[in-house]
């Protein structure tokens, strides 16, 4: 990137000299006229009318010119050019994030799934420079989107997503292996999955423990989040006379998901409202922050000499011009 500045921008008052330097030779000018009194002008309207009083003008412009020049160059102007060099460690993030029917509860606001979708596409938006994917599992487990850095496409995935897509449940083993699915493969130094629940899980097709120890043999790394307050919480129950809003049991399997964040060095967190749910994304996000080391490097470029020139000429044009073809006669 290149910028243009100047390392002396104080010598800029000096031009206000110039004003009444103009005043004072507008002045002198009308000052220095003689009057004389004629019978008829007959005689001088075939008198062809000189150039040599505006050529006494251009000079004066010229020697105005010649020290604007000369006051810029004291302020040195310069080019400056500047950039940045990063070395990421490089993180790879897998969110796994469950749509099933209980996240329509509304203890968050609206309710627990527009939440999470909402703090996790913040959270997207605060890491450019890592690979993010989603995986969302209910009673099974699909994959919205791969690892990209091509995250207003996530971003737009991520709007899209509704709870119903697919077959009700927790599956919470088969979301984490989805997740992990995507992630083994990965050359990246750090590889994290963000797995995100509020039930239990209820589909013995692929145990949560046992997906925890895929990911450990992996290398990666699962932080959990258990969603919902505690005791009850207000759900949406569809009645023949419109939505009627029930406290219902909460019910988070917090055993297995603190025993699959301590299996793979990862953390619990739990979540009992919309701010929690923040402050537990602020911090994953310090926890795993991609190791960028940042060499700026900036060129100043000097570009006094041009004026500093044009202003000499200026002045050497004026005085031989003052002192040889404009020369006053005594």
């Amino acid at each position: 990137m290149s910028d243009f500045e100047f390392a002396n921008p104080g010598y800029f008052w000096i031009l206000l000299i110039i004003v009444p330097v103009v005043a004072w030779y507008v002045f002198k000018e009308g000052s220095s006229r003689a009057d004389m009194q004629f019978s008829s002008l007959r005689v001088f309207r075939q008198v062809k009318r000189g150039t040599r009083a505006w050529e006494r003008h251009v000079l004066f412009a010229v020697r105005l010119a010649g020290i604007i020049f000369l006051i810029v160059a004291l302020a040195r102007p310069r080019s400056s050019n500047s950039w940045q060099e990063y070395e990421s460690e490089g993180i790879d993030i897998m969110l796994a994030l469950d749509i099933s029917t209980s996240m329509l509860a509304r203890d968050f606001t609206p309710d627990r799934l527009e939440a999470s979708k909402e703090v996790a596409t913040k959270f997207i938006i605060e890491r450019p420079r890592d690979r993010i994917g989603l995986v969302v599992f209910s009673g099974e487990s699909f994959t919205q989107s791969p690892l990209t850095t091509d995250h207003a496409v996530l971003i737009n995935v991520m709007k899209e997503i509704k709870s119903g897509m697919i077959a009700d449940g927790t599956a919470i083993g088969m979301g984490l292996a989805n997740a992990i699915n995507r992630l083994k493969d990965s050359p990246s130094k750090s590889r994290v999955i963000i797995l995100l629940t509020d039930g239990v899980n209820n589909q013995v097709t692929i145990a949560p423990v046992t997906a925890a120890e895929l990911a450990k043999t992996f290398g990666i790394r699962v932080y959990t989040i258990g969603v919902g307050t505690m005791g009850e919480a207000p759900y949406p129950v569809p009645t023949d006379y419109g939505i009627v809003i029930q406290q219902v049991p909460v019910e988070i399997d917090e055993e297995i998901l603190t025993r699959i964040a301590d299996m793979t060095g990862g953390k619990y967190f739990r979540a009992t409202d919309n701010r929690k749910l923040e402050q537990i994304y602020e911090e994953i996000d310090q926890l795993e922050k991609s190791r960028i080391e940042v060499k700026h490097f900036s060129k100043k470029n000097e570009k006094y000499f041009p004026f500093a020139l044009a202003g000499l000429l200026l002045l050497i044009v004026e005085a031989i011009g003052r002192y040889t073809l404009l020369r006053k006669i005594p």
